[in-house]
C-alpha cells in the first residue's frame, strides 16, 4: 500500500469508528436526558458548562451553541474554577460538568463545591459509574468504546460524543423554545447565516445610484447613464413607474444588429416588463430571482414606483452568495 492509499485508508477508518459511536450514543439515552433538558428548559438560571483538558474545549463550543440557539450559557474551566472562578455560579445556575473518566482530580475538588451551593449538576462522563457520574444530579452516558488512536490515549472520539451530546441538548431546547429563523437572525446579526435572514432589498439597492432614463432618451444619454452608475443597466421610466430596462448587453446586442444609430431612442432598445422586486423583501429573494432567471440586477420598486437597482456583486459583497 502506498502513502497516500495508507493515508485515505487511516481517515476512513478514524471516520467509521467515530459515526459507529455516535449512532451507538442513541442507544445510551435515557428519561435522564429528557429530565435534564427540561432542568435547563424551566431554569431561571444560566447554564454553566466546566471541564478539563480536552474536555473543556468541548465545553467552550457547546457553550456557545447554546448562547446563539436561545439558551444563556457561560463556560468555567474547571482548573480555574477551584482558583477562585467558581465565583461565576449564581444562585439559579444549572451546572454541567464535561468529563470522560469523571474521576479527575479537578473534578473530585469542584464536584463537592457545586453541591454544596446547592446548584443542579449535568454530568455530560464516559463512566457513569465514576465519581462524577455517582455525584451528579442527571447522567449523559457519553460512552465510547475506544478512541480513534491508535494507542487509544488521544481524545478523539470521546471528544466527539461530548459534542454530539452538547448538540442533542441544544437542538431539544431550541425546540422547547420555538427558537425561530427570526431569533436566529436577532442572535447572528453579523454572520452570513443571519444577513440571509434580516437583510433586506433596500438595505443593498440604497446604498446604490438610481440609473434611469426617459422613453425619449438617446442612445448617448442611455450609455452615459449607465457609465455613470455602474450598475451594468438603467431603468426606463416614465412618471417614476418602471417601462423597460437597458443593459450593457442590450447596448451591444443592438449595436450588432442595427447599421444608424443615430436616431435611437431608450424606447427602441430597451426590454420591456423587467423583472422586479419589492425594497421590502429578502435579500435572498433577490438572489432567488437572480438565479432562477440567469440575470445580474434587479430593478427596485416601492408601491409601483421605480426604487433603485440591487446587484448581484451587492448580494455576494453581503455573504448572501
Amino acid at each position: 500500500m502506498n502513502t497516500k492509499q495508507s493515508i485515505l485508508s487511516t481517515a476512513k477508518s478514524t471516520i467509521k469508528l467515530e459515526s459507529d459511536a455516535i449512532e451507538h450514543l442513541s442507544e445510551l439515552l435515557t428519561d435522564e436526558f429528557a429530565e435534564a433538558v427540561e432542568l435547563i428548559y424551566n431554569s431561571k438560571g444560566r447554564v454553566i458548562i466546566t471541564g478539563i483538558g480536552k474536555s473543556a474545549i468541548i465545553a467552550t463550543k457547546i457553550v456557545a451553541t447554546l448562547n446563539s440557539t436561545g439558551t444563556p450559557a457561560v463556560f468555567m474551566h474547571a482548573a480555574d474554577a477551584i482558583h477562585g472562578d467558581l465565583g461565576l455560579i449564581l444562585k439559579d445556575d444549572v451546572v454541567i460538568c464535561i468529563s470522560k473518566s469523571g474521576n479527575t482530580p479537578e473534578i473530585k475538588v469542584l464536584v463537592p463545591l457545586i453541591k454544596n451551593a446547592e446548584n443542579k449538576m449535568i454530568a455530560i462522563t464516559g463512566n457513569k459509574d465514576s465519581y462524577l457520574g455517582q455525584q451528579a444530579d442527571y447522567v449523559l452516558n457519553a460512552y465510547v468504546e475506544q478512541e480513534a488512536c491508535p494507542n487509544n490515549l488521544a481524545p478523539t472520539t470521546s471528544t466527539t460524543a461530548q459534542l454530539v451530546i452538547g448538540d442533542a441538548l441544544a437542538i431539544c431546547l431550541l425546540e422547547l423554545r420555538g427558537f425561530s429563523s427570526n431569533d436566529f437572525a436577532k442572535y447572528h446579526p453579523g454572520g452570513a447565516l443571519g444577513k440571509r435572514l434580516y437583510l433586506r432589498v433596500n438595505d443593498l439597492s440604497s446604498q446604490n445610484l438610481k440609473p434611469e432614463v426617459g422613453l425619449d432618451a438617446t442612445l448617448k444619454e442611455v450609455i452615459v447613464e449607465i457609465t455613470e452608475k455602474m450598475l451594468g443597466v438603467t431603468a426606463v421610466v416614465d412618471k417614476d413607474v418602471i417601462i423597460g430596462i437597458i443593459t450593457d448587453g442590450d447596448l451591444r446586442r443592438m449595436l450588432s444588429k442595427s447599421n444608424d444609430i443615430s436616431n435611437l431612442t431608450a424606447k427602441d432598445i430597451m426590454s420591456k416588463n423587467p423583472r422586479r422586486i419589492s425594497e421590502d423583501a429578502m435579500a435572498v429573494d433577490a438572489k432567488e430571482l437572480m438565479e432562477e432567471f440567469e440575470i445580474s440586477q434587479l430593478l427596485v420598486e416601492h408601491n409601483g414606483k421605480y426604487a433603485g437597482v440591487v446587484h448581484l456583486h451587492d448580494l455576494i459583497k453581503e455573504g448572501i452568495i
